[in-house]
């Protein structure tokens, strides 16, 4: 199983919840032991094509502005 969830703060101690529907697909029970590997993530979000296409000419049509404006 791979899930991305939050780490939640519970009383004293952290927490990450595992999804409902991943625990009753895998025939997990409460109580069960499980092994868990916890990795931080960076999310970063990604443009649509379409819009990524966009910026890009942009970009290139205004470059000189751009760059005018960024060192200011």
């Amino acid at each position: 199983m791979l899930t991305k969830q939050q780490l939640r703060k519970a009383g004293n101690s952290y927490v990450v919840t595992i999804p409902k529907e991943e625990v009753e697909r895998h025939g997990w029970h409460e109580g069960q032991l499980l092994e868990v590997q916890v990795n931080a993530l960076e999310l970063r979000p990604v443009l649509g094509r379409e819009l990524q296409e966009t910026v890009d000419r942009l970009i290139d049509e205004h470059e000189d502005a751009l760059r005018y404006l960024a060192g200011r």
